[in-house]
């Protein structure tokens, strides 16, 4: 499909993303406000929206592969939206590169291997989470 007719009918697709990722983005901003990162510092609250975002993306995962029949939004609002406006790999490269630029280079180090490892294990630990839960109330389904 190509053209016009590919985009037929994803209105509603793309005003449920910009609404979450509106929520998402704000969300983190609000982080951001309330841990600020002073620059030569260890990145706080980039590195929690991006752990707690991977955490949460694991449940969504999850709880959406084994619903009944989600909601076609769902995904997209919560996934790409909200928790896609939330996580930030972009501010991570940024914080990254000037945290070597203040002479931090070992406190760059580590935030990229603890924002690398601890993202990975915190999606492993959310969809486990889930699957816990899912598997107790709803019986195994996927």
């Amino acid at each position: 499909m190509t053209g016009p007719s590919r985009w037929r009918g994803t209105g509603d697709t793309l005003l449920a993303i910009a609404a979450g990722g509106a929520l998402g983005g704000s969300a983190r901003y609000a982080l951001l406000l309330l841990v600020p990162h002073t620059g030569a510092g260890f990145p706080w609250a980039t590195f929690s929206a991006n752990v707690t975002g991977s955490f949460a993306m694991g449940v969504l995962a999850v709880l959406v592969s084994r619903a009944v029949r989600p909601h076609r939004l769902v995904r997209p609002f919560l996934g790409v939206g909200v928790l896609g406006g939330f996580t930030t790999f972009s501010t991570y490269a940024v914080d990254t590169l000037g945290l070597v630029g203040a002479g931090t280079a070992g406190t760059a180090l580590v935030y990229l291997a603890a924002t690398l490892v601890g993202a990975l294990a915190a999606v492993w630990a959310g969809a486990a989470l889930a699957r816990a839960l899912t598997d107790r109330s709803w019986g195994a389904r996927a």
